[in-house]
Formats: C-alpha cells, structure tokens, sequence
C-alpha cells in the first residue's frame, strides 16, 4: 500500500489492484455478478423508494438517493462549490492545490483522479470487442454505448414529444426543454444551465481551464468535444458516415445535421416568427434577431457580436492574424470560411445550385442573396427614407449616402471613400494595375465591371431591360441611370450649391466645378482633366485609336458618343425634343444649347472682353481669337487651326472629298458654303443687292 505496488491485475481488462480482495469484487464486474442478495426472495434487499431501483449494498443506495434529493453534504472550503460524493471533493479540491497523486509508469504524466489515469494507456490495449464490426473500446459502458447504433434500439422515450433516445440520461436531459428546468447554476455569474456537464464547461470560463492539451500541437481545450474534433483535423479522421449518400464526417452531431437535409427534419421552431430550423446553434442565432442580444464584447474597441466564431474572427482584424493558409497559392486568411470560399477558385466546384435557373454558386450565401432576384424580395429596409434592398450590405452602402460617412480613406492622396470598393479602384489610379484582361482582344482593363461591360461590345449582349419602355442595356448601372429618366429621381445632391443629380458620378464630376480638382493626368502630354472619360477621349489624339466602329458604312469613331450620334445620320431619329417649340435633336447636349435661344440664356462669359455665350464651345472658340491658340494640327501638312470645322474644310484640300452633292444637278461641292452658291445658279436667287451711288457733279 505504502509503496504504491499493485500486484493483482485483471485477466479481462489492464485494471490493477493492491489487494486481491480488490481484484476480487473487480471481477464481478466482468460477470456481472451480485453476491449479496435477499435469503428469502434472492433479490437485492436495499431499494429506492423513489424509482425502485435495487441495490446490494446500503452504501450504494444511500449514495443513489442523492440522485433525486439534490443533497450536497460536501463542501469546498477554497470556492464554496458543493457535491454529494466526498470523493467528488477530494478530487475538485485538487484543482486547488494542483495535487496529481496519480502516475503512469510508462511516461510521467500524472492526473488527479485514478480513472483518468486508468483510461490513460500506452498499450492501447482495448478488451472489449463489438461482435458486428469489430470495433474496440477501453471500457465496458462504451461498447454498450455503440452496441445500440448496430440495433437502432431507442427504448427510453419523451412522454411529451414521443422522441426516442438510447440512454435514459439523454432522456433525461431532453426532458428539460420541456420544463425548461436548469438545476445546475454557477456560484461565481449565477447563469444556470440544464446539464451538468455545461456547468462544468462554462466554469472553466472563469478559471480559463483547459484540460484538455493535443498531443501534435499543444493547443488546450475546455471542452472534451472540442478536444476530440480537433484532433480529427490532424488524423483526417471521419467516422461518422450517413448511409444515405456515404458523405463521411468527424463528428455525430455534424452526421445528425446533415441527416436533416435528407429527411427535412426542422425540430428547432422560433416563438416569435415560426420558422424553422435544422441546426440549433442557427436557431440560437436566428433568436437573437429578434432579442438584438450581442453577449460577445470586443475588449479592444468594445463592438458587440452575436456571436463568439463572429467576435474571435473580428478580433483578427486588430492582431492581423491569418492562420489559414491556402496550399495552391500560399495566399491567407483569417476565418476558414473564407478558406474554403478561396479553394474553390482553384477546384472551379459551384455546390450550391439555384433551383429556378440552375445557376452554380460557391456559397450558400450568394445562392440566397440570388433567389431574390426570381422572388423580387428585399427584406431590408433603410428606416430614414424606406428604400427596401435585397441584402444587408446594400443596406449598410446606403445608409452612407445619408450619414456622409467616408470610413475608407487613401494612404498616398488622403481622399475618402464610404466603400471599400471603391477605394481599392481608386488604388488603380496610383499603381496604374490593370489586372483584368479581355480573353478576346487582351485589351486590360482596371475593373472586372469595366471588363464585363467591353465584352458585351463583343457580344452585343445587353441583358438589362426597362420594363417601362422596355429598352435594353448592357450593364445594371446603366439601367438605373436610365430609370431616373422616368422617375425623375435625383438621389445625389451638392453639399455646396445644392444642385441635385441622379447618379453618383455625375456629382462626383460636379463637385470638381467647385474645386477645381484635375486627378486625370495625360502620361504623354502631361495634360490634366477633371474626368477619366475625358483623359480617355484625350489619349486617343496621341494614339489615333477609333474603337467605335458602325457595321454597315464602316465609319469608325474615337468617342462612343460620336458613334451613337453618326447612327442617328442612318436613322434620322431626333430623340430630343423642345419643350417649347417642339422642335427635335440628335443630341441632349444640342437641346440644351436651343433652349438659351428661348431664355436668352448667356452663361458662358469671357474673362477677357467679358462678352457672353451660350454655348461652352463658342466660348472656347472665342478665347481662341484673345490667345492665338491654335491647337488643331493637320496631320498630312502640319497647318494649325483654331477650329476643327476649319482643321475639316482644310482636310479636304487633300482628300478631294466633296461630301455635298446638288440634288438637282449631282454636281458636288467640299465645302456647304460652296453648295449654297451653286444653288441660286439654279433658284436665280440674287440675296446680295448692288447699291448705286450717285456722283454729283458740280
């Protein structure tokens, strides 16, 4: 005893005894032998009154009892915690001391209850074997366990809901959702919880106990589960498999939840909206919606969370940590998900597919968020002016548009951004990184949006219609824009002038008006421009590029709006017209300029002569005439004009292009000017009077 020697082992098992005494009563155990019984019925004399359980001895059953008296005559002295069983003290009271009296002899790892040290073995010596699959087990009780997993057999069932379980303590235990009873309370927070074994998890919370060490990588657990998944990573280990589709997993519960999407099994319900759930952690967290509860607390800048995967992922975005590593592109991140989310880049693998359109998707989330494009659901609503979107992030977007708030800020030009999006495009500008090519004509592009757009002028798709006048358009943007034409919505406003625009860009350009801001510099020229789209126009005079070509005579133009005004030459369509007079045009910009003919309107002045225009261009034009400025260079001769009508006329000294003809006599003339005269030859008409002058002769 003194010397710690236990010479008598078990036969049946690797449990060793000091006594042979000992070694005896353990035997029964295996035959499951009870020796002390009634001499005169041969039944075990002490019984519960309360379940009628029968005991052989008086010890087991006084023990037994506190089972249902809830009595706990054994307590700490260092925390106060009570228990029924001394030897339930004399072990929680080593966690005080730190005292592990139990060693193995094969290594010096110690513990402080001997059956911890008894389940721990190096000869992983398992002696009770399944007859139907072979499998081995330390003990006794866990072969019993997995015995009812090869019979099905569930012989304890709910009173209340008819569910069935293997073991009465599960029961139990299920019992409790019913009552919503919660016996077990912790003495330092006060929360109560409905299983014990949740009370001890939750109190290492307090006391950051983890007991549970791996073995590979030295990371503790609290938690036993937790401990067993987690070293399922290292061995790939999946026992679990569902003998439907034989999808294999490392965890029953994770088994049990999939079983859910074959049988369609929701036993989770909300009180408050009915819905149903598969999983119950979803339904926790589908409660908190409701409740707006966030328990999980940032101790960094104290943001509140729903939930701990959700804080611990948020607390990466302070340390930077990115623990998961992809092995195809040694690319990392800082949650799993967004792991296996990156994967399938590499695999190409779409596993969720939309059931109305086919469409593949990587992520459930993405499959949601696109159903609501077949069912038009927009569940989330901005409570300022109402406007209902189809995702939560469309919400959070918006409602920038309101707060004016500008989280996202550049680190070589300071200018701010309210999305991350568009920061990173404005990136583009400084690195000058085009990293989206087109797989047809290769031209780059700095925005996969820009990408996508250049491929329909391949396609000719234009997958975006109105349903008001049913026109069709080529990107999603676009038709927004266009809606405002019918809606008249102007959502944009100057915060300096209060002028109003329908899209963001146009107040974008605007502002530029008062700040005279130029960020778009020419590599070449060094000329800078208030707008991309104009420093693009621009290169296209140093690179003569004319991507906007008409199919049927083959012109071909710089700018897209040059094109769609050519075609209007084809169609004759005037799709602007005066409010006024009624009179139509090719072109808005042409309507506008008509209208100052009715308002009089002069808002273009000079600040040289201080003479006024109505038009932008005949200002340019005229500061041309102050200037000297010749800017327009003919490319044959290299003769400078002021006007491009001018540089045009010259241009057909080389060409001998004479593009008026006389309806009457075919004759063709260069210059309109040239037609007008040759057509009084035919009208006789003399607009021109000669005066005579009288000489006086004196």
């Amino acid at each position: 005893m003194h010397t710690g020697e236990k010479p008598y082992t078990c036969q049946v098992c690797p449990k060793s005894f000091n006594q042979k005494s000992s070694l005896n009563k353990h035997n029964r155990v295996h035959r499951n032998e009870r020796p002390y019984s009634c001499n005169i019925c041969c039944e075990n004399p002490f019984c519960c009154d309360v379940c009628g359980e029968k005991f052989s001895r008086k010890y087991s059953l006084d023990r037994h009892i506190r089972t249902h008296t809830k009595e706990k005559p054994y307590s700490c002295d260092v925390c106060h915690k009570d228990f029924s069983y001394k030897s339930g003290l004399i072990v929680h009271y080593r966690m005080h001391t730190g005292e592990k009296p139990y060693t193995c002899q094969v290594c010096p790892k110690s513990f402080n209850q001997k059956g911890s040290l008894n389940k721990h073995t190096h000869t992983e010596e398992k002696p009770y074997s399944c007859d139907i699959c072979h499998k081995d087990f330390f003990r006794k009780e866990h072969l019993k366990r997995h015995s009812l997993t090869h019979t099905g057999d569930k012989p304890f069932s709910c009173d209340v809901c008819g569910r069935k379980f293997s073991r009465k303590c599960n029961l139990n235990v299920h019992y409790r959702i019913h009552t919503n009873e919660k016996p077990y309370s912790c003495n330092i927070c006060n929360k109560d919880f409905s299983h014990k074994t949740h009370l001890n998890v939750h109190f290492r919370t307090h006391t950051n106990e983890k007991p549970y060490s791996c073995d590979v990588c030295n990371k503790g657990f609290s938690h036993k589960n937790t401990f067993n998944l987690h070293r399922r990573t290292h061995t790939n280990e999946k026992p679990y498999s569902c003998n439907i589709c034989h999808k294999d997993f490392s965890h029953k519960t994770h088994l049990n939840v999939h079983f859910r999407t074959h049988t369609n099994e929701k036993p989770y319900s909300c009180d408050v909206c009915n819905k149903g759930f598969s999983h119950k952690s979803t339904f926790n967290l589908h409660r908190r919606t409701h409740t707006n509860e966030k328990p999980y607390s940032c101790n960094i800048c104290h943001k509140d969370f729903s939930q701990r995967r959700t804080l611990n992922n948020h607390y990466r975005t302070h340390t930077n940590e990115k623990p998961y590593s992809c092995d195809e592109c040694d690319k990392h991140f800082s949650t799993k998900s967004y792991l296996n989310v990156h994967l399938r880049t590499h695999t190409k693998e779409y596993p969720y597919s939309c059931d109305v359109c086919g469409k593949g998707f990587s992520q459930r989330s993405i499959l949601k968020t696109h159903l609501r494009t077949h069912t038009k659901e927009k569940p989330f609503a901005c409570d300022i002016c109402s406007k209902a979107f189809s995702r939560t992030s469309d919400l959070k977007r918006h409602l920038r548009i309101h707060t004016k708030e500008k989280p996202f800020e550049c680190d070589i030009c300071n200018k701010a951004f309210s999305y991350i999006s568009n920061l990173k495009r404005h990136l583009r500008i400084h690195t000058k990184e085009k990293p989206f090519e087109c797989d047809i004509c290769n031209k780059a592009f700095s925005y996969i949006s820009n990408l996508k757009r250049h491929l329909r002028t391949h396609t000719k798709e234009k997958p975006f219609a109105c349903d008001i006048c049913n026109k069709a358009f080529s990107d999603m943007s676009s038709l927004k824009r266009h809606l405002r034409t019918h809606t008249k919505e102007k959502p944009f406003a100057c915060d300096i002038c209060n002028k109003a625009f329908s899209d963001m860009s146009s107040l974008n350009r605007h502002l530029r008006t008062h700040t005279k801001e130029k960020p778009f510099a020419c590599d070449i020229c060094s000329k800078a421009f208030s707008m991309l789209s104009s420093l693009k126009r621009h290169l296209r005079t140093h690179t003569k590029e004319k991507p906007f070509a008409y199919d049927i005579c083959s012109k071909a133009f710089s700018k897209l709006s040059s094109l769609k005004y050519h075609l209007r030459t084809h169609t004759e369509e005037k799709p602007f017209a005066c409010d006024i007079c009624s009179k139509a045009f090719f072109e808005m910009s042409y309507l506008k300029n008509h209208l100052r003919t009715h308002t009089k309107n002069k808002p273009f002045v000079c600040f040289i002569c201080s003479k006024a225009f109505s038009k932008f261009s005949s200002l340019k034009n005229h500061l041309r005439m102050h200037t000297k400025e010749k800017p327009l260079a003919c490319d044959i001769c290299n003769k400078a004009f002021s006007y491009i009508s001018s540089l045009k006329r010259h241009l057909r000294t080389h060409t001998k292009e004479k593009p008026f003809a006389c309806n009457i006599c075919s004759k063709a003339f260069s210059y309109i000017s040239s037609l007008k005269t040759h057509l009084r030859t035919h009208t006789k008409e003399k607009p021109f009077a000669v005066k005579r002058f009288l000489r006086c002769r004196v």
